[in-house]
């Protein structure tokens, strides 16, 4: 299908529940049809690429062009007696993927279950989650490239992946992801490190690929608002990295605090952005329409008829807060679309 319409609401379209309007909306779930399309632009890199609408504010109310990619399908290209090779489109929901994966026991992606979005965003966000990243299992990533139209791949080296980063993420808007394809293995290592999954499967005797996934559905259930209920975008921000200095400052603030950095490299740490939100006294704060999920600091929630510009300004406030008490710099993970 190839679809253009015009002045179309995206209310819909993003979990934040954000009003805007698509002046132009393209979706197509044929790659050709797509870089055609594209190659014929004036200037496209105005166009707005949308995939889920899981990790979007919609900062204004209107975009001239939004281009959405709906490649659906998931083939197996290659096996052998330890791994498989799977290419996914990236209209694809992400956890009905990971829920393919889980019933045939391929392994790699288990610990991500449960994440809102389509596969097509997850090398731009290189979304994670209980000690596990997309990255892991990405092998290459196909796309259109909007200024030539061309259609491109890329190898997981060259997809330049970080922490909630990726070549995909710095360059909005340069390329049109189409397809994903994985390598998972044949092997179940179950990777239970992380603090809550273990205490959640703490009784389980045999632990398998099953109870890892409803394990971490329950808890992201327990911690995370409903976005069908409560418009919210997952966390809006990413766990900072700080040196080693202000590590012991953030210490000698308080002393379990060491138990909430992680070591990234010599000399450097992660520390939880949720603890430094509600330090900073924002759990469950509200502010009109906007507010922090009382559960999870995390979480910036719309409670009914936000606009984006007023959840940018909630958030801009947390930022300062934390700024102000431990001198770190808050970074979004939400895509932010001005």
């Amino acid at each position: 299908m190839f679809y253009i319409r015009h002045d179309i609401p995206l209310l819909s379209y993003n979990t934040f529940g954000i009003p805007a309007t698509a002046t132009v909306l393209v979706e197509s779930d044929q790659v050709s049809e797509l870089a055609d399309y594209v190659r014929s632009l004036s200037d496209p890199f105005a166009a707005f690429l949308l995939g889920g609408g899981s990790n979007v504010l919609f900062a204004s109310d209107r975009y001239d062009l939004v281009i959405r990619p709906a490649m659906k399908g998931i083939e197996l290209i290659h096996e052998t007696d330890d791994c498989i090779w799977i290419r996914v489109g990236a209209g694809e929901v992400w956890d009905d993927f990971v829920s393919w994966c889980v019933e045939r026991q391929y392994a790699g992606v288990e610990n991500l279950s449960h994440i809102p979005g389509t596969v097509g965003a997850s090398p731009v966000q290189n979304i994670g989650a209980y000690s596990v990243e997309a990255s892991e299992t990405i092998e290459t990533v196909e796309a259109i490239e909007i200024d030539t139209g061309q259609i491109v791949t890329f190898n997981n080296h060259q997809c330049r992946f970080a922490y909630r980063d990726s070549l995909f993420k710095n360059n909005i808007g340069k390329y049109l992801i189409t397809a994903v394809q994985f390598k998972l293995s044949k092997q179940f290592e179950p990777n239970v490190k992380y603090a809550d999954l273990k205490m959640e499967l703490l009784r389980t005797v045999n632990i398998t690929m099953e109870n890892v996934r409803q394990a971490i559905i329950a808890i992201r259930s327990r911690k995370l608002p409903d976005p069908a209920k409560l418009g919210n975008a997952g966390s809006f921000f990413k766990n900072p990295t700080i040196n080693t200095i202000k590590s012991e400052e953030i210490c000698r603030f308080d002393t379990q605090a060491q138990a909430l950095l992680y070591p990234v490299s010599h000399g450097l740490w992660k520390i939880s952005a949720a603890w430094l939100i509600q330090q900073c006294g924002w759990r469950g704060v509200r502010d009109g329409n906007v507010g922090v999920h009382e559960r999870q600091p995390l979480v910036i929630v719309n409670y009914g008829g936000a606009t984006g510009q007023e959840v940018l300004n909630f958030a801009r406030k947390i930022v300062d807060s934390v700024n102000d008490k431990f001198g770190i710099e808050l970074e979004p993970e939400v895509n932010i679309v001005c």
